[in-house]
């Protein structure tokens, strides 16, 4: 699972993504190009094809765990398709508790993710890890320190689209990442 496969090696889901993706000028903020993923996860033959491609890279994880929230949408989608479960990396305040979480570092202050303490035994299970989007690599990595800090064995991350001018896979590094398509 190392570095962005190209087109070929996804099946064409990178030029399906391509094809959905809407593009947002000037959000969240003046000079930003957002990248919108939603058309892609509403089209049922885009989330198909994204789903069966992610399913590919995690064949053989025991669990594939969701970061909030999208992540959600496409990790459930995935453990149905493999037959596993599917564990929601939630953002802080939002599960009851106990709770084991990890405060990261965001451009302008900080967040939270959390799992359940109790009710899922993560020790010793291979685990891998679905988002939307690799930018600056501070979700994923807290992620990934906080599945492995839960006795997890995360044996990679797949992201639909990875923003790589924002270099966040130097900062997940020796984690192996796929990404499904690259700007």
């Amino acid at each position: 699972m190392s570095g962005p496969p190209a087109a070929s090696e996804t099946g064409g889901v990178a030029q399906v993504i391509a094809s959905l993706l809407r593009e947002v000028p000037d959000f969240p903020q003046a000079g930003v190009q957002f990248k919108d993923l939603t058309p892609v996860l509403a089209d049922a033959a885009g989330l198909a094809e994204v789903s069966a491609a992610i399913a590919d890279v995690a064949r053989g994880a025991d669990l594939v765990a969701g970061v909030d929230a999208r992540g959600f949408l496409l990790g459930g989608a995935v453990a149905l398709k493999l037959g596993i479960g599917v564990v929601a990396v939630r953002k802080g305040g939002k599960l009851p508790p106990p709770v084991l979480s990890e405060t990261y570092n965001l451009e302008y202050g900080t967040a939270t993710l959390e799992v359940p303490a109790e009710g899922i035994d993560l020790a010793g299970r291979s685990i891998v890890v679905i988002d939307d989007v690799l930018a600056t690599g501070g979700t994923l990595a807290a992620t990934n320190k906080l599945l492995t800090a839960a006795g997890a064995q995360v044996s990679g991350a797949v992201v639909m689209l990875e923003l790589s001018a924002l270099g966040g896979r130097t900062l997940l590094e020796p984690l192996s990442v796929t990404s499904l398509y690259t700007v």
